[in-house]
């Protein structure tokens, strides 16, 4: 088994959406703000590489939106999906599983392209994964979720015959399990990789930065922040017993962390790349 960082480049969302309840003037040291209260926040994703198969979890935004939908996000950076695989040596053809931890636009968009207002599958050979609470919770969406599910991102995914519904006790491949959680939107998943004698866990949007580690730091975009935070808890006090390898899909600058417990809390203890973290 490989490991790959797929970089697809930097968007920019509201400071105080993505740290809850935690004032800015603390916020503001972790993720300085522009002058319009925005920070920057990656959309990494993973590639797995393991014999035929090659398993990306999540695909950033995509490109098929039109102008006025970017303008929104302010995106910037050099990366793309495309070249970012492309780099690794493949292409959208080799992928032969797109694993979605869920369905909002930020993971989900590179799913589906568009051309001559046409909508096909970015990956032609891949079987996409979500499962089916979440599929529900998705296209039938609350009010408050409704715009980040779009359903150009999600509906052709089964129109097109690829998807298929990951359950909770199944291994995708042999040491690729998934943890599901509930406080951000419902069923979101937490992909759990066993690799070189260590466990990587892809935290998505329960711990979208490495500042996100703090327990009472929960995005306001939460669906369930208790449940967020009784979630957290449950999973750090774990990640710091094992030295989990946390992956952070969301963080400007801090591909991977370990963490260790605190009195009453968890802090980050050490942050490096995902190459780094399995040379250490």
């Amino acid at each position: 088994m490989k490991l790959h960082t797929i970089d697809t480049g930097f968007f920019k969302l509201d400071g105080g959406a993505m740290h809850g309840v935690v004032p800015k003037s603390l916020w503001s040291k972790k993720n300085p703000a522009d002058e319009n209260n925005m920070c920057s926040w990656a959309m990494r994703c993973l590639l797995v590489e393991d014999g035929d198969r090659l398993i990306l979890i999540d695909n950033g935004l995509g490109t098929k939106q039109d102008a006025k939908f970017f303008s929104y996000y302010f995106l910037h950076g050099d990366a793309t999906l495309e070249k970012s695989l492309k780099a690794k040596g493949f292409d959208f053809s080799d992928i032969t599983d797109v694993f979605l931890t869920h369905l909002h636009f930020d993971h989900c968009g590179g799913s589906i392209s568009k051309k001559d207002d046409k909508l096909y599958t970015t990956f032609p050979k891949a079987t996409y994964w979500s499962n089916e609470e979440h599929w529900e919770w998705a296209t039938k969406p609350n009010a408050r979720e409704k715009a980040s599910f779009l359903k150009e991102n999600i509906l052709p995914i089964q129109e097109s015959g690829q998807l298929k519904f990951f359950k909770k006790d199944e291994e995708l491949i042999p040491g690729f399990t998934a943890w599901f959680t509930y406080g951000h939107t419902g069923a979101m998943m937490l992909p759990h990789i066993q690799y070189k004698g260590k466990t990587l866990v892809y935290t998505a949007d329960l711990l979208p930065s490495a500042a996100h580690v703090t327990l009472p730091w929960i995005m306001a975009y939460d669906t369930q922040p208790l449940k967020t935070l009784s979630e957290k808890e449950e999973f750090l006090s774990k990640a710091a017993a094992n030295e989990y390898v946390l992956f952070f899909e969301h963080d400007y600058k801090n591909e991977c962390g370990i963490i260790e417990q605190t009195d009453n809390n968890f802090r980050v203890k050490e942050t490096f790349s995902l190459e780094q973290a399995f040379e250490r």
